[in-house]
This record gives structure tokens, C-alpha cells and sequence, in this order.
């Protein structure tokens, strides 16, 4: 079988998995850099596909990977991950094609920023290759102390809640509500520092938030559910992230 490469950017490869053994690494990957017990995997494992970046000056080891669930439409949207966590009815009505984009991580002992950017890259190949027009996940902060990330979450109140006619509500039993309990504003330079690589990555395309965070002490994490409306990424952006993909 060809192997589908969605990406080949200097030293890193990324491409799509193709057979249960690819599948296993990249759920090893997410076990040893989610720190859980057991093997990370899930029922919606068989029915993603999954992207693995690879170090091609390094025996091809498996640096970074994440999975995509593609659905045509909003209406569609329950069967997400995302849904166990969040009421997404709003989304609903969203009429274009969407991808979930979940488990992602990057192995802890590599620290290259091209690894990140091999990543988007392969991710700006594939929605343009299927015509997707919303990316959406929740994306993590590591622990579930909310006290370290008050800065963080005081931003996303103030810049980058989700529009109203999105706007996931409350679902899950153990949440923060910080759009209601926050009146700081926030330090800019902490709020940044405090949050995640990947959400960063959302929010400097245009992306939004829910407007709460779901305690997840399964996973040791809190997230928000993101949403990236794939139109309304800065022209500025999609060119630098096309670049990337080409």
C-alpha cells in the first residue's frame, strides 16, 4: 500500500496512518506523553484517521501525532469525542464539512518547533484536499488546578469566546465557568506563557473557545472546547500555513 504523505518538510515526514500497526504506535506515543496506565485508545480510534510525524534523520521515529474524525455536516456533530463533554446543539446547524482534531501530542523529549509546524502543515494539506471548513477539538492545559492558568482563561473570556450562534454549553458534571467568576484582566505575557502550544496555534488563526473549562481528572487536564472556522482564518495565515504545506 502507498503510504499516503500528506507532508515532507526537511528532516520530519507526516502522513497518514495505514495499517493497526501504525495505529499502535501512535496510541503508545499518547500513552507515554499523556502519562496514563493504560494504552491510550478509544471506540472512535477505528473510525479517525491519524496523521504521524516522523524524524527521517532519526530511523523514522514517531514524534507527534493526532487523529481526525471527518463528518459532513454539524448534524453530525454528536459523535465526536467532544460531544461527551460538551452540549454542542448549536453547532448543528453548521452546514459544511467538519474535523474533529484529537489526541494530539508531541513526544516529551523533543522540543523542535518544526514539529508543531509539520503538524498544521499536514493538517492545511488535508482540509484543503477535502474541502473542510471547520477544524474543532478541546484543547488541554495540563493538570486541574485552575489557579495556575487564571490569566490564561481571563484572555479567553476577553478575546476569544466562541460567537454566540456556536456556542457550546455546559454538559459535563465538573466544570469552571471562568466567563461568569472572572473580573481580572489578564497579564498578557503570563496568559501566554500558561497556554497550550496548540491552543495558541487555534487562537493566532482566529479560533474561539467555549466559555467554560471541563475538569477531566481521568486525564489530569482541564480544556476548552475550540473551534476554527476555516473561513475566517487571516489571509496572512492561510498563506504562511499553505507555504508550510507545500
Amino acid at each position: 500500500m502507498a503510504t499516503a504523505v500528506l507532508l515532507s518538510k526537511g528532516r520530519y515526514r507526516a502522513r497518514l496512518a495505514q495499517s493497526a500497526v501504525d495505529i499502535n504506535a501512535a496510541q503508545a506515543l499518547r500513552t507515554f506523553a499523556f502519562g496514563t496506565q493504560q494504552l491510550d485508545s478509544d471506540a472512535l480510534d477505528v473510525r479517525c484517521s491519524h496523521v504521524l510525524v516522523e524524524d527521517m534523520r532519526d530511523e523514522q521515529q514517531l514524534v507527534c501525532c493526532f487523529r481526525m474524525l471527518t463528518m459532513d455536516h454539524g448534524r453530525e456533530i454528536g459523535r465526536s469525542y467532544s460531544a461527551q463533554f460538551y452540549d454542542l446543539s448549536a453547532l448543528a446547524g453548521f452546514s459544511g464539512r467538519m474535523v474533529e482534531m484529537g489526541r494530539f501530542c508531541v513526544h516529551p523529549d523533543c522540543n523542535d518547533a518544526d514539529i508543531l509546524r509539520a503538524a498544521w502543515g499536514a493538517m492545511t494539506a488535508y482540509v484543503d484536499q477535502n474541502g473542510v471548513e471547520m477544524l474543532f477539538g478541546c484543547s488541554s492545559f495540563a493538570g486541574t488546578e485552575t489557579e495556575h492558568y487564571l490569566d490564561a482563561f481571563a484572555m479567553l473570556k476577553d478575546r476569544h469566546l466562541a460567537p454566540k450562534r456556536w456556542l457550546p454549553r455546559v454538559k459535563a458534571p465538573d466544570v469552571f465557568r471562568f466567563a461568569a467568576r472572572l473580573r481580572r484582566r489578564p497579564d498578557v505575557k503570563r496568559a501566554m506563557l500558561r497556554m497550550p502550544p496548540l491552543l495558541r496555534t487555534y487562537l493566532l488563526m482566529g479560533g474561539w473557545v467555549s466559555d467554560h473549562a471541563v475538569v477531566d481528572r481521568h486525564m489530569n487536564t482541564l480544556h476548552v472546547f475550540t473551534g476554527l472556522e476555516i473561513g475566517a482564518i487571516p489571509p496572512a495565515r492561510k498563506r504562511l500555513l499553505r507555504a508550510v504545506a507545500e
